[in-house]
């Protein structure tokens, strides 16, 4: 299987299956001397991990990190870090039904098509816990980033048609519901929302926001590899994301170019921007604002309601699917895009080194 390899310099690879033995993750290219512990990383993983609320899957994992190998002493060595997180509650009988049809909204189909064989228990490699690995990775990556003074914030901006109001925005109350919505009164009203569907055997998307602030202007290549289309392939790489935007995003395209340009001025001994519809990029490259992106994210394909498909027989056929699902994703996958968007800017960083003859000179010299 190709494609579990990312990053450049800062490198991760992941690894294990929803009902395998583990699920891990193998960073590259961390520096020595950073410190690190399994508490630095559980805390993350504690965020995605199942069973917390009435809104994430009943199956009970405690998803806790062990660090393997690229520690010593309470440091990284610079040689490959290995975590791994052990399965505990596999019930892969819930999933023997469906090895004979094809689950609407999920990569069944698509995997039987692509190999030949798939692994029915809970997805295999296309389950969301696969994102346990990204995460644990990203938990490493946040910690570099926030001893660079880089701080990477995500949060649920909507569920369906309900959206956080702007003036009632307050990032500290994110931690304090199950949704991770930063104005209470929208998540209590996204909480009668999805106790609606749930009774109807329905799910509901939404959309991630996730904000990075204290990233220096120039950081991005200008052509194939910018900072913006990096950031939109991290995040549109989780399993249920379909859309990316990065500032105005699709609105931008609403505006004239008077309304979507950023107006620079000097100020404070520096070049500032006056408004931020770029959303901190400029050809591909950061300008110094706050990097504004979304992830939106499908509702939950696994559903108990009756759904039609095809078994393996091309016989048509109407569904049940049994099993412990998530009835929203996106309350769990906010720390997953915050990882992402971690990795994808701690590596952009170390490759942003070499740019420049001087910071080249900054080292050696």
């Amino acid at each position: 299987m190709a494609g579990s390899t990312f990053g450049t310099i800062f490198k991760i690879t992941t690894w294990g299956e929803s009902h395998g033995k583990g699920i891990g993750v193998v960073i590259d290219g961390c520096p020595s001397g950073v410190p690190l512990c399994e508490d630095d990383i559980q805390k993350y993983l504690n965020r995605r991990k199942p069973g917390q609320s009435d809104f994430s899957t009943p199956r009970k994992e405690n998803d806790t990190v062990r660090i393997m190998s690229g520690v010593f002493e309470g440091k990284t060595t610079g040689t490959p870090i290995s975590l791994v997180v052990m399965n505990e509650t596999q019930r892969s009988s819930d999933y023997s039904e469906i090895a004979s049809y094809y689950r609407p909204g999920h990569a069944d189909y698509t995997f039987d098509m692509k190999y030949g064989f798939r692994d029915y228990r809970g997805g295999g490699r296309s389950s969301g816990r696969e994102t346990i690995g990204r995460v644990a990775a990203g938990a490493v990556a946040l910690k570099i980033l926030s001893s660079l003074g880089i701080t990477v914030t995500a949060y649920t901006k909507s569920i369906g048609e309900f959206e956080v109001n702007p003036d009632k925005f307050d990032l500290t109350q994110r931690d304090t519901n199950p949704l991770y919505m930063p104005d209470s009164d929208t998540a209590s009203e996204c909480a009668e929302y999805l106790n609606s569907l749930r009774e109807k055997g329905d799910s509901a998307g939404g959309v991630c926001e996730c904000i990075i602030k204290g990233l220096p202007a120039g950081i991005g290549e200008p052509v194939f590899e910018k900072l913006d289309a990096n950031l939109s392939k991290a995040l549109v790489s989780i399993g249920a994301v379909k859309a990316f935007e990065i500032g105005d995003g699709m609105d931008a395209a609403k505006l004239t170019g008077s309304q979507n340009n950023d107006p620079f001025r000097y100020s404070e001994g520096c070049v500032c921007k006056t408004t931020n519809h770029s959303g901190g990029t400029l050809g591909g490259i950061s300008d110094g604002s706050d990097i504004i992106i979304r992830a939106a994210i499908k509702p939950t394909p696994s559903i108990f309601s009756e759904q039609n498909t095809v078994n393996k027989d091309n016989e048509n056929i109407s569904i049940n699917i049994k099993g412990r699902h998530d009835p929203i994703i996106v309350p769990r996958a906010v720390v997953v895009v915050e990882s992402m968007a971690a990795l994808t800017i701690l590596d952009m960083m170390l490759v942003n080194m070499s740019s420049n003859i001087e910071n080249i000179k900054k080292v050696y010299c």
